[in-house]
């Protein structure tokens, strides 16, 4: 699963590194899971610090 989810984020111009570091940070401090979609790698946005 990570390979996968790596090597989707390399097709959508994302850094895997930066990419699931944003994505868990913003998991543990409580990012509304009704908005989950917003955090696949061909929606993500990074944050600022990203």
């Amino acid at each position: 699963m990570i390979a996968s989810l790596v090597e989707t984020c390399k097709l959508n111009g994302v850094k895997p590194f930066a990419y699931l570091r944003d994505i868990l940070e913003r998991m543990v401090n409580g990012y509304p899971a009704n908005r989950f979609a917003e955090l696949l790698p061909w929606n993500w946005k990074p944050t600022v610090n990203a």
